[in-house]
């Protein structure tokens, strides 16, 4: 079953009140749609976006065992990017606008089901971009084409991967015998550049670069950006967003985003450090481990 993550501290820094309307940004499996749905009646909607049209479509198979129909009514899902933000309110006569959430970890789905190359604990293709038709770069295109400087260069930046370096050669060095082109010969690629000392450590070796292959691929970073700017903009005054992010460069860029909303006096954060999930909820849902909760309130 979906789980999402933090559930109860989003619906807490959303603060949703009856006919109220919000945007989840990353719709996934619609768990925080559901709890936003279940505190913004009898009129109050939620506009929700789903990039991965193939989850988009499992939605609208299996709709009703997610949402009761009492909520769907209320429901707008559309299947875009939420770097699209203004164009997709506009698109759907949307608001006014009272919240905005944006959860940027995979879904559950992605990782157990898509077959996508998410994971490098099964052997599957390296697709790893949530919209094949909006997205022509796959990992696998990236790993069997792009220079030692060019695969280094997003180990490090994307993956904040040490041994950057190290497997940029090892995959030049493979790539020359055959093609890489599933998850377990890029992980078995991994492990050999590795220091064996590393390799007992709490984080698998390949964590890292599959990080960094998953936003390069999806061109997460810039998409963020822009969906941060596009919120503020479509956002009524007092309204809220909410973001959930799962590794230091996502956070990075959302505190850097916040704090200089704050400074010019457009934001008011609202969450001085990161808000971090319950130890209980870490027990049941080991995804929120690494989850970061930032708010802020728009004051203009």
């Amino acid at each position: 079953m979906h789980i999402p993550v933090m559930k109860n501290e989003v619906i807490e820094y959303l603060s949703p009140k009856a006919n109220e309307n919000f945007i989840d940004c990353t719709f996934g499996q619609g768990g925080h749609t559901k709890a936003i749905l279940e505190k913004n009646g009898p009129n109050g909607k939620v506009l929700a976006i789903e990039a991965d049209p193939e989850l988009y479509k499992k939605f609208q198979n299996q709709e009703s065992s997610f949402i009761n129909n009492q909520l769907l009514e209320r429901l707008v899902l559309v299947n875009d990017s939420y770097s699209n933000l203004r164009e997709i309110v506009k698109e759907n006569n949307f608001g006014p606008i009272h919240g905005i959430l944006m959860d940027l970890g995979m879904s559950s789905w992605h990782l157990k089901e898509s077959g996508k190359g998410f994971t490098f604990q099964k052997d599957e293709p390296l697709d790893m971009r949530y919209n094949p038709e909006a997205n022509s770069l796959t990992a696998c295109e990236i790993i069997n084409s792009f220079s030692e400087d060019e695969l280094c260069a997003v180990l490090k930046e994307y993956g904040e991967e040490r041994f950057a370096r190290e497997i940029a050669k090892k995959i030049i060095e493979k790539r020359k015998d055959k093609p890489i082109r599933t998850t377990l010969d890029l992980v078995e690629v991994i492990w050999l550049a590795m220091p064996r000392w590393y390799k007992s450590g709490k984080i698998h070796p390949a964590t890292k670069t599959f990080q960094a292959l998953r936003i390069k691929v999806n061109e997460e970073i810039q998409g963020l950006k822009q969906g941060l700017i596009k919120a503020v903009d479509v956002l009524e005054k007092h309204g809220r967003i909410v973001v959930i992010s799962f590794h230091s460069l996502e956070d990075r860029e959302i505190k850097q985003f916040f704090k200089r909303g704050a400074q010019i006096n457009i934001l008011e954060v609202l969450t001085k450090k990161p808000i971090i999930a319950s130890e209980e909820e870490v027990k049941n849902n080991p995804r929120a481990r690494s989850a970061k909760l930032r708010a802020v309130k728009k004051i203009v």
